[in-house]
């Protein structure tokens, strides 16, 4: 009769273990048994980049890469991307399930009126040299709130762990927006309680001389479902970050920080940016073939194509084909979008890239979308951690709930020298 067991012999000593197989896993600490002798530290894995290593168990977001599927708490991505909004989307990654009518309500309300930042904010903002990085801002100013909210740090209080859940999705597109006008020497534009979440983004960002922003609705809902596909995505770099950060039982303003600051790299957050530039470098269709054959050789990368996870067509980049010709309608169609198509339909019909399973990711199309609503390129990543916002704060609340976690504290292997003695310095060769 099977079991769900996996039995190890270790050849080193001929000795056999039985280590129990929960949810196609096996606990690391299980190998420890396995020594060579008394004094052995025990067995330990070897996993640069968490290759193969499940950090948490977490009912917040499922991937299936060889499928394309992505849901979150088991909504498709493409159900909640066509008939949810992004709140509603965080409440239902923050809770567990959809809101009521009147969950919602609150919800909304809550958030709306926390978009403002206090005044001390806009200070310390004001002191980064004109040309800083709007991400480098965001990073710093996210942190800076942890000392205007002390409370924040009793993190196992249900009723000060919800406000700060709401005050860190209202206030990311307020610092967002804040940091953009800073670097382009505008004066700041205050948040709106009448307009919807993306709405206000959107006015805090291009409101000029006008007495009331007039949000173009289509751009709005565009911004919205991208902000929806961006939510969560698992245990990426930035999540773990935030996890990671958070196992200390650091208030979960310095663990966004944290988890923005990983997204600032350019392999996570940066990736669109890449892609829209490769696009330009390529500059017309006719110029494809040459870089693709640049590609084969090894000589350059296919921006936007391929994932850690996915191996068949990454869900979210299917929802953003389609809504960009509605943002086009609005803005005039960016020429990039077109060589963007060609080097897709050339790349899906290349066995090289075929037999790779490299498909477009989210990141392929993102970018020319943000850029012809008036994004510049600086501000991708920040966008990426506004939508991100709700998902981090899912998955910092589940690990914090969580009785089997511990502080996060990785084994190492070590390959320095063995122990030596100090040589004073007139003695050193």
């Amino acid at each position: 009769m099977a079991k769900d067991t996996l039995t190890i012999t270790d050849n080193r000593t001929g000795r056999t273990y039985e280590i129990p197989i929960q949810h196609g896993t096996i606990r690391a600490m299980d190998l420890r048994q396995i020594r060579v002798s008394d004094e052995d530290f025990g067995l330990m894995s070897y996993d640069p980049g968490f290759m193969n290593t499940a950090f948490c168990k977490s009912q917040i977001t499922y991937i299936d890469g060889e499928r394309g599927i992505l849901l979150y708490r088991g909504y498709p991505i493409e159900q909640l991307a066509e008939k949810s909004t992004y709140l509603e989307t965080a409440y239902l990654l923050i809770f567990g399930e959809l809101p009521t009518r009147s969950q919602l309500e609150d919800w909304v309300y809550n958030i709306t009126h926390h978009t403002i930042i206090h005044e001390n904010i806009k200070k310390f903002i004001d002191g980064f040299h004109y040309d800083a990085h709007p991400m480098g801002i965001l990073v710093s100013t996210v942190a800076a709130l942890s000392t205007f909210y002390p409370e924040a740090k009793n993190i196992f209080d249900p009723e000060v762990r919800l406000k700060q859940i709401w005050r860190l999705i209202a206030k990311m597109p307020t610092l967002a927006a804040f940091a953009y006008r800073h670097s382009i020497g505008m004066p700041y534009a205050y948040p709106d309680n009448d307009l919807s979440y993306t709405g206000n983004f959107l006015n805090m960002m291009f409101k000029k001389t006008e007495l009331k922003y007039k949000v173009n609705p289509v751009l709005e809902r565009a911004l919205d479902v991208l902000f929806i596909l961006h939510a969560d995505h698992e245990q990426n770099c930035s999540t773990t970050a935030m996890r990671v950060v958070g196992s200390s039982h650091a208030d979960p303003y310095v663990a966004t920080a944290a988890a923005a600051a990983a997204l600032y790299g350019p392999l996570h957050g940066g990736a669109n940016e890449a892609v829209l530039r490769m696009l330009m470098e390529i500059g017309s269709k006719d110029r494809i073939p040459a870089y693709i054959e640049r590609v084969k050789r090894g000589e350059t990368r296919l921006m936007g194509f391929g994932h850690r996870v996915y191996k068949s067509y990454d869900p979210r980049a299917r929802i953003i084909k389609q809504i960009a010709n509605e943002v086009f309608e609005v803005t005039g169609r960016n020429p990039l979008i077109d060589i963007a198509l060609e080097l897709e339909r050339i790349a899906l019909e290349d066995d090289y890239f075929v037999q790779r399973r490299l498909y477009p990711n989210v990141d392929f199309y993102s970018g020319i979308i943000y850029q012809a609503m008036g994004f510049p390129v600086e501000m991708f990543p920040v966008l990426f951690a506004i939508a991100r916002t709700a998902g981090w704060l899912a998955q910092w609340q589940e690990l914090i709930l969580d009785t089997e976690q511990r502080i996060a504290r990785p084994r190492q292997i070590y390959m320095g020298p063995g122990r030596r003695d100090y040589v004073p310095l007139e003695a050193r060769g």
